[in-house]
């Protein structure tokens, strides 16, 4: 399959799931608000970041976050372009990999255009100690990165044999 028919197809994939299930989020709960799913351990919650990873830069204080984080995402799709085409065809972990990632800019970055926010609602916790929310994108760039680093390992193997 071409390289990029196929990390097309994880973009879409990620980015459908991605939308349909914050538009579900969002019609199922109040904002800040949540609904215990497992107790001690998992939440459902409606949560809106204004910042990246972690909360990072999200304090509303901050006006300038909102077009630094969508410029970094473009810039972000441009590399992941670039890497795509040099990738080699026989490279379906780093060209899944890419596909996940570019899904997970592109679902989280539809949520900064469209409201300046980006909606989270899975919780994980353990007794007080709460994971920060996050959302379906956000399991595309763990998993995309993932798959990048059993590539590069992988891949530095093959060079070794």
């Amino acid at each position: 399959m071409n390289r990029y028919l196929l990390a097309s197809i994880w973009t879409a994939v990620v980015v459908v799931l991605d939308q349909i299930t914050k538009v579900w989020a969002s019609s199922a709960m109040e904002v800040w608000t949540g609904k215990v799913v497992i107790p001690g351990f998992f939440n459902l919650v409606h949560y809106l970041n204004r910042g990246a990873a972690w909360g990072f830069l999200g304090s509303d204080a901050i006006d300038w976050q909102r077009p630094l984080f969508i410029a970094i995402t473009f810039i972000a799709l441009g590399f992941i372009g670039y890497m795509l085409k040099t990738t080699a065809t026989s490279d379906k972990w780093m060209i899944q990999g890419l596909g996940l990632i570019a899904g997970g800019a592109m679902g989280n970055l539809i949520d900064r255009v469209r409201q300046g926010a980006v909606i989270d609602f899975l919780d994980f916790y353990v007794g007080t100690y709460h994971w920060p929310a996050f959302n379906v994108a956000d399991c595309a760039l763990s998993v995309g990165a993932g798959c990048i680093i059993l590539s590069m390992y992988l891949n530095r193997n093959n060079k070794e044999a």
